[in-house]
């Protein structure tokens, strides 16, 4: 039965889109069980939706979409898993360089890519690289990333900064800040998802979603489609962010 007959379809208003829409993509590896598959199928399901809802960001407007893809404690993972995980991502990325003169998608990493290997950091190099001169939806891939780990590189770098005269303590600001981040020039996330049922952030922009609305679904990741965006959108459009005032 398709998604819309088990629950009404969602009133978006297309014109009041959220600018930025972050998704902790989760559930893989539920979906996979519940159908006798391996993990890695899951992995791969999750790959190809990512694609898709990517893509229908793109198409209706959205100015930035983040994904947590990969977090600094995903390492804890069997090692046959995070294999495929990489594996999955080396695909993606090949097939995102040859298509991206036709889908001009502006991609940017979130995280510490140190630990890839050195064809993968090369890969991600190329496509942020070749995204450059593309304007439109900018696609940012939370890849190694953690958001305590992103504040702790960030301290650190403010801290070396001041040492070498670069930069007062006395004169720092929220703003400031934020430019020691992964995510230097990237407004804030106006709406966070999380599928899968799961009630946390786990790690996930931190610092960003200090003020962003949550919007949290039992939808596993890889069903997750464009009428879940839907209502998660509607639900959006439907609340007042007031920031702390009245």
């Amino acid at each position: 039965m398709a998604l819309w007959k088990k629950k009404p379809p969602a009133e978006v208003d297309f014109t009041r889109l959220p600018r930025h829409v972050a998704i902790i993509m989760d559930g893989n590896g539920r979906w996979a069980k519940r159908r006798g598959l391996p993990r890695t199928a899951g992995h791969a399901a999750g790959a190809e939706n990512f694609r898709a809802i990517a893509t229908y960001c793109k198409e209706i407007g959205l100015a930035y979409l983040t994904v947590y893809a990969f977090s600094t404690e995903n390492w804890k993972r069997p090692a046959e898993e995070v294999s495929a995980i990489m594996g999955l991502l080396k695909k993606y990325l090949m097939e995102a360089i040859g298509r991206m003169e036709r889908d001009r998608v502006k991609m940017r990493f979130f995280g510490d890519l140190s630990p890839l290997s050195q064809e993968l950091r090369e890969l991600c190099r190329e496509t942020e690289e070749i995204s450059q001169r593309y304007e439109g939806c900018q696609v940012n891939i939370c890849l190694n990333y953690g958001g305590r780990d992103e504040l702790l590189r960030g301290a650190r770098a403010f801290a070396l900064d001041c040492l070498e005269g670069r930069a007062d303590p006395n004169h720092l600001t929220e703003a400031a800040f934020g430019g020691y981040l992964y995510s230097a020039g990237v407004p804030d996330p106006d709406l966070v998802i999380r599928p899968s049922g799961e009630v946390r952030i786990s790690n996930f922009l931190l610092w960003q979603a200090a003020y962003a609305e949550f919007y949290f679904t039992d939808v596993l990741w890889p069903d997750f489609s464009k009428e879940e965006l839907h209502r998660a959108l509607a639900a959006y459009q439907g609340r007042s962010r007031r920031f702390g005032g009245i």
